[in-house]
């Protein structure tokens, strides 16, 4: 490794006047050498690293390493607006960037969460970096980052909200909003009679995005003007990528479509990793277990080899083009593109008693047809437990929410060989209630012959209508043993994770105190079922 020297903060000034700066990291010992570029808005000393190694372990392998304060946070000059100016200035940063006194032309970008999403939209503003590393990125923006399945996540967007108004706040010196935001932050604020409007979030309406997401409750203009799958559309360049994704973070999705994208679309290399993580840390304890030694994180050697190979020109190992965590078996599967599944179906039986003491099953073929009834009361909602909402997230073990009578529950015999499943598991369910409109969350878990309930994937609906309903549920990679049993499990709420459906057909912008209603909502068994995609 080489030894480093100081960071220099170096200034870049856009067409229109505005200052950006950034931290610069290299090589002590001078020379020419491929520049990292990342852009980020949460202060430039942080630079990724609740996940990655600091700037100057990659400047010690050779390269000039770039942390830029976006428009209008840190130290850089501007109005922050979330998202919007990341086109022309993110395509004005790259070209400077690869143009710095140290660099030899050759520019990557790299950066988790916002900061992924940096580099795809410099992309949609022209760029074309030599190599990139996006990680845990939103790509439709809509449905794989703010809505899912047609309802708000409450608490994720509450506390990015308040942690974005937060640092508008406090660039713009209101010291009274950024304590505001931050209190907001570490004690979300659920408990007023405007659901999903907290104070904070109306008084300072104008510091944070946080009203334009609730209240654009459909997919449309407003979500294409950030979302990279729109703005890139068709014309996707042609940049090796490494994708780095987690099965518990909450942009899975985002990562897989973006990834399914450029890999279908492009010649240009692409890899895929996928580990038990979620959003961050990245290491072996996510939720409740230790999924042991081969999850720690190795993504900044991957980003290494990944730059040695695509910047340097080396030929070092970068990898399989598909390697996925089993949250099984604990292990690292590599596949040279996603194993090749088929569908099997586990119809869903019970005898009137799924919510009310273990009355319901799954088996392989249809039952007789039955109903399967349970209450909702938004005085006590189902709660989020584990997954890619909870807090705590990742994987948990549901046992106790499952021992709740709104919560309905099918649980297959034991396996009697392993069952090895990889991709997006589905529920189809005819299901109704007797209010106008009601939700659905389904949880997939995997039983363990203690009773243990883990979950390995969730999806949620909002229904405003009777009849059947597919409720996507997010992509696993999991052996499940034999001797375990599968497990899937129905509720009416996610609370907080999704804020309560009163039940009346508003607008989650207009969920009040004042119009929660109770729910019966009826399961029809018999022809509901989940499909699982098994590796073949």
């Amino acid at each position: 490794m080489l030894p480093v020297a100081e960071p220099r903060v170096v200034a870049m000034k856009l067409a229109d006047g505005t200052r950006l700066d950034a931290d610069i990291w290299a090589p002590a010992g001078g020379g020419r050498h491929p520049v990292l570029l990342m852009r980020q808005p949460y202060g430039r000393a942080i630079a990724s690293t609740l996940v990655f190694a600091h700037p100057a372990w990659y400047a010690a392998h050779g390269y000039v390493v770039v942390v830029q304060d976006v428009r209008g946070t840190g130290s850089s000059q501007g109005r922050f607006r979330l998202f919007a100016d990341e086109i022309a200035d993110g395509a004005a940063a790259a070209a400077w960037a690869a143009d710095l006194p140290g660099g030899d032309g050759r520019l990557g970008m790299y950066g988790f969460s916002y900061q992924a999403n940096t580099q795809y939209l410099a992309m949609a503003g022209g760029a074309r970096p030599d190599a990139a590393a996006p990680a845990m990125a939103g790509w439709t923006m809509f449905d794989d980052w703010a809505w899912e399945g047609g309802s708000f996540r409450l608490a994720s967007n509450l506390g990015w909200a308040a942690q974005m108004g937060w640092l508008r706040a406090m660039h713009d010196g209101d010291a009274a909003a950024a304590a505001a935001f931050q209190a907001a932050a570490r004690a979300l604020p659920l408990g007023g009679a405007a659901r999903t409007r907290p104070e904070v979030m109306r008084a300072h309406a104008a510091l944070t995005h946080y009203t334009d997401w609730l209240t654009h409750d459909r997919p449309g203009p407003y979500w294409q003007a950030m979302a990279p799958a729109g703005l890139l559309g068709a014309a996707l360049p042609s940049v090796p990528m490494l994708h780095v994704g987690g099965w518990y973070d909450q942009m899975l999705m985002g990562t897989l479509g973006a990834h399914a994208a450029f890999a279908g679309a492009r010649d240009a290399a692409q890899r895929l990793v996928v580990g038990p993580w979620q959003h961050q840390p990245w290491g072996r304890r996510v939720g409740a277990v230790d999924f042991g030694p081969a999850a720690v994180s190795r993504i900044d050697t991957a980003q290494l080899a990944w730059f040695e190979r695509h910047l340097k020109g080396r030929d070092v190992p970068t990898g399989a083009p598909v390697s996925l965590f089993d949250l099984g078996r604990h292990v690292w599967h590599d596949f040279a593109d996603w194993p090749q599944t088929v569908e099997t179906a586990w119809f869903l039986a019970g005898d009137g008693l799924a919510a009310s003491g273990g009355g319901g099953a799954l088996q392989t073929g249809a039952p007789p047809a039955g109903v399967e009834r349970f209450v909702h009361d938004p005085w006590r909602p189902a709660p989020t437990h584990g997954g890619h909402l909870g807090a705590p997230g990742g994987m948990q073990d549901r046992a106790g929410v499952d021992d709740r009578t709104d919560v309905a529950v099918f649980t297959s015999p034991p396996l009697r060989a392993p069952l090895f499943l990889c991709g997006r598991v589905r529920a189809e369910l005819e299901a109704s209630a007797d209010q106008p409109s009601f939700d659905l969350n389904v949880t997939l878990s995997m039983v363990d012959p203690r009773g243990r309930a883990w979950n390995l994937t969730q999806g949620h609906a909002r229904r405003d209508a009777a009849g059947w309903c597919e409720v996507a549920m997010r992509a696993t990679c999991a052996s499940v043993p034999a001797g375990h049993c599968l497990r899937l499990s129905v509720a009416g709420a996610c609370y907080p994770g999704h804020p309560v459906n009163p039940g009346d057909g508003s607008a989650a912008a207009d969920f009040t105190m004042a119009r929660e209603r109770i729910i019966t909502l009826s399961i029809k068994t018999g022809q509901s079922r989940l499909v699982l995609p098994v590796v073949v």
